[in-house]
């Protein structure tokens, strides 16, 4: 017992030096050099500062800025129509609409590659610049998907005038336009997906009925059909296609 208290305060013994010096170094936490151009350049410090804060916001931003979010609605959708509530599971479909988002995404995460990140890597251009030429790509892409009509309504609630280019909408309109643009695209396709299994579950049911069997859950009889018919036709395959080719403007 003696020994076990003795080894983690022989730790911390041998980690005050250590403490004491860095802090007799005096690492800087926010340094800020002006060139003499005008333009500012910030520690290392403060940029691995800012790079873990935006690294928190990706999340969010693989949500909203990208094709996941019709992907991963219709899945659930698709999983409710068929009715097996907890089969894929949540994770499974999780897993398939973000490797799906990253083969939709990928001419966009290459050209923000190709015209932002590799240019910066090899000091060609500035950060603000880098941000510029990434967030390009992005806006092409969800102003492809954005009804006209959902970026009218948030720039009239904004109490903007009309853009005359699309390169003029702000981030601030865009996103929230985007995003209920993807969810009624969604919606649509949910709709389309449902109305076979609820024709096989509007005849199992009047079957039912018709042979006195009201104490029977209709969705049990039919579930074994849903799936067999979604196998047969192979459903897989015509949702992934459907939702790829969703996102292909012509």
């Amino acid at each position: 017992m003696r020994t076990a208290l003795l080894l983690p305060a022989g730790i911390v013994l041998m980690l005050l030096p250590v403490g004491q010096a860095m802090a007799q170094a005096g690492i800087p936490l926010l340094s800020v050099e002006t060139d003499p151009a005008g333009s500012q350049t910030y520690s290392v410090t403060l940029q691995i500062l800012i790079l873990m804060t935006l690294m928190s916001l990706l999340p969010a931003a693989l949500i909203m800025l990208t094709s996941f979010t019709r992907i991963i609605i219709v899945l659930g959708i698709l999983r409710q129509g068929i009715g097996t509530t907890q089969t894929p599971s949540n994770q499974i479909l999780i897993g398939l609409a973000l490797f799906l988002t990253f083969f939709i995404m990928a001419p966009v995460f290459q050209a923000v590659n190709e015209e932002a990140i590799q240019p910066f890597m090899a000091e060609e251009i500035s950060q603000e610049e880098m941000v510029q030429r990434a967030w390009a790509p992005f806006r092409d892409f969800m102003l492809e998907q954005t009804r006209e009509t959902d970026i009218a309504m948030f720039a009239r609630i904004a109490g903007h005038d009309s853009f005359e280019a699309p390169e003029d909408v702000p981030f601030s309109i865009l996103v929230p336009s985007f995003i209920t643009s993807e969810l009624k695209t969604a919606f649509q396709i949910g709709f389309l997906i449902l109305i076979p299994f609820l024709i096989i579950d509007l005849v199992v049911a009047s079957v039912l009925m018709s042979m006195g069997m009201m104490m029977l859950s209709p969705l049990i009889i039919s579930l074994p059909f849903k799936i067999m018919l979604f196998v047969l036709v192979d459903g897989w395959a015509m949702i992934m296609s459907t939702l790829a080719t969703s996102f292909i403007v012509v």
